[in-house]
């Protein structure tokens, strides 16, 4: 199967070299995960210090004759094929990285997988180290192999990246790209490949390219019936700036056909703030794409919007194409949404472990509360709702399923209008090593009242199909339209509810609805910050 059928790009390979610490943001104690938006920067609200997987002064192999024997991960971190040496740009210090051998990574790997991993009973005990050529070959079958009830698999957010060009992801939300998001509505022949959106002042936005446009050719290859699908996935999934592809585009009767060249481009994960004046009150909408750092001051400002003049009776959500990102700010956002009486002192999210307790966290340590305040201390501004409408698909992800499972912990009702979520209630911290940044699953959060079993994602109430003919944010979207309408009328319209796509073929997601096509790590998870090692 070609990767574009399999809708499986290739992930970048890992070049850096980086050690990090790892630190649990909390307010005892974001995802990529994701993504949960970032890792490595900034504080969020307090933080406890886990335990840094760092070799010793004068640390060697653990030698045991079999390279297959499981060890201390701190017994071989960052001993390298390839050591990096220079400044850290994250620390300012010197990179840790010391001659080793692939054989000292893969056995890194093992170990903290052990140690961490949250289903580590379940990885194969068969896997030979030395049946794969690079640490991160054996790292992706270090998993469960285990399904959920419908039948996919429990784990499918294994990741690795590469470390500094996630540094720049998850503190600023930059990479290389046209600013413009691609969506299959079809993946198999005839394909159908739209843009869900851009960004504002990207390439993409500057020469007029809008949501709905439809992906003719790529490079002069034809996208949907051609056979050429790496010249097509190179086009779409630009790796360098200034490096230029040119599209066709089907946009309403008319074609054309445009060059972009790469840029880099900075997300704006908050877009199309507004109030709509309805027969029964004026209601909220935001569009909210990233959980990552700079999203808070941008959250932080809407609420702020939407609160002014007459302020709103209700809010609509829309999380359709968010993956996921820090889940400090899934928490400080999920605050401002309801009242300082439903979330003060409350749970927001429960971090649960392996049972060897990996972080040596205390239970307070593994409690991530509904932060009150900013990550500089001031207070949030808060609407006060007691329900909230979210719009959702099978792109909505990791902390964003977070914000709907808790703030439903603390009775807000929670109305999910469009497809299926993800299913992702567990997340990760990425750790360093040699470059790299592993993401492996390595707990599970639950709200409350202690529900975290979703891995089939979130049903919604009202199943619309996307709306790629109107633009986010249009009250006559139909998933918008959809909510207004539950508002007023409270009842799903019939016609929304028997709307689909059909041919929708992405491994492991509702079939009735479109999906982005590729996403960084950082943009599908829930992460706990990675910051630098304490003093």
């Amino acid at each position: 199967m070609n990767p574009l059928e399999a809708n499986a790009l290739k992930k970048p390979r890992s070049t850096a070299r980086m050690q990090a610490a790892l630190a649990i943001v909390c307010a005892c104690a974001s995802v990529v995960l994701a993504g949960c938006g970032g890792g490595g920067g900034g504080g969020g609200g307090g933080g406890v210090a886990l335990p840094i997987i760092l070799p010793p002064t004068t640390a060697a192999p653990a030698s045991s004759g079999n390279d297959d024997a499981i060890v201390a991960s701190a017994t071989v971190a960052g001993l390298c094929a390839a050591p990096r040496t220079g400044t850290n740009p994250e620390t300012g210090t010197s990179y840790p990285d010391k001659a080793g051998s692939l054989t000292d990574e893969k056995r890194w790997v093992r170990g903290w997988i052990n140690e961490t991993y949250l289903w580590y009973g379940e990885v194969p005990t068969t896997l030979k180290a030395a049946d794969y050529a690079t640490p991160v070959a054996y790292f992706s079958v270090l998993k469960s192999p285990a399904t959920t009830a419908s039948g996919r698999a429990k784990d499918r957010f294994h990741y690795v990246y590469d470390t500094e060009r996630y540094r720049q992801l998850s503190q600023n939300g930059v990479a290389p790209g046209y600013g413009m998001e691609f969506a299959f509505v079809r993946n198999s022949r005839p394909r159908d490949l739209r843009i869900a959106f851009t960004e504002p002042g990207s390439p993409a936005a500057s020469a007029g390219i809008a949501r709905g446009a439809k992906v003719l050719e790529v490079d002069g290859i034809d996208v949907i019936e051609g056979t050429n699908t790496t010249v097509i996935n190179r086009g779409i999934s630009p790796t360098t700036v200034g490096e230029s592809h040119t599209f066709k585009l089907q946009e309403g009767s008319a074609t054309r056909t445009v060059t972009l060249a790469a840029a880099s481009i900075t997300r704006t994960p908050v877009q199309n703030v507004k109030t709509i004046d309805t027969s029964s009150g004026r209601v909220g909408y935001l569009l909210f794409n990233d959980h990552i750092t700079t999203s808070e001051a941008q959250l932080i400002d809407a609420v702020n919007q939407l609160k002014a003049g007459s302020g709103i009776q209700d809010l609509v959500l829309d999380m359709r194409y968010n993956g996921g990102g820090q889940l400090n700010i899934a928490s400080r956002l999920a605050t401002m949404v309801a009242s300082p009486a439903a979330t003060s002192g409350k749970t927001f999210e429960r971090l649960v472990f392996n049972d060897k307790n990996p972080f040596n966290l205390t239970p307070a340590q593994a409690v991530i509360p509904f932060y009150g305040t900013s990550r500089s201390g001031t207070p949030l501004p808060t609407l006060g709702l007691s329900r909230v409408t979210v719009l959702v698909g099978p792109d909505t992800c990791s902390a964003s399923e977070s914000v709907i499972n808790s703030l439903r912990g603390v009775d807000v009702q929670v109305n999910l209008v469009g497809g299926a979520t993800c299913g992702k209630p567990y997340g990760f911290s990425p750790q360093d090593n040699c470059g790299t940044s592993y993401f492996a699953i390595q707990f599970q959060g639950v709200n409350a009242k202690d529900f975290g079993d979703y891995g089939d994602g979130f049903a919604p109430s009202c199943t619309v199909a996307d709306d790629f003919d109107h633009a986010l944010g249009d009250p006559a979207e139909a998933r918008l339209a959809a909510a207004l309408a539950i508002r007023n009328g409270g009842a799903c319209p019939a016609s929304a509810s028997a709307k689909t796509l059909p041919g929708l073929e992405k491994p492991d997601a509702a079939a009735e609805q479109p999906y982005l096509l590729h996403r960084t790590p950082l943009r599908e998870i829930r992460l706990l910050e990675a910051a630098p090692s304490p003093s």
